[in-house]
């Protein structure tokens, strides 16, 4: 389990790299609006940072924009040396993350299935549904 201390490392180096990120990449064709830096987990020696990328919709590009935001890699490594203060700058790696889409593909599949065979907590219960004329239900004994 990380530290405290590596948790906000990583919390801080997720924000500033999201920031950066935005105002370093300005290619034509470069959708940043569909980028996301989902978290980053940072090595114990500080050393190397594995980063996470989300990318929604570009299916089939997926793969080019990673490399596209791995090349500006030592650009991005030289403003982290430059802002935060950290004993090392670490290595970044850039990596794709599908499990915002993954999740989004689950709950097609639940509301797809709700709607398919309805669902039953959309319905009201009624506490008075267990009693019929003569009273509330009660187990008889045989």
């Amino acid at each position: 389990m990380p530290s405290q201390r590596i948790k906000r490392v990583n919390e801080l180096l997720r924000r500033e790299i999201a920031a950066y990120l935005y105002r370093l990449i300005n290619e034509g064709g470069f959708d940043m609006s569909a980028v996301t830096i989902t978290h980053v987990v940072t090595a114990p020696n500080l050393r190397h940072a594995r980063v996470f990328v989300s990318i929604r919709e570009h299916e089939f590009e997926r793969h080019d924009m990673i490399d596209t935001i791995q090349s500006h890699r030592l650009a991005m490594q030289k403003h982290i040396n430059q802002t935060l203060h950290l004993k090392y700058t670490p290595h970044l790696e850039f990596e794709l993350d599908e499990s915002i889409e993954q999740g989004d593909r689950v709950l097609n599949l639940i509301s797809e299935l709700e709607e398919q065979y309805g669902t039953t907590t959309d319905e009201p219960t009624d506490p008075e549904s267990d009693t019929d004329e003569t009273g509330p239900s009660s187990p008889t004994s045989h």
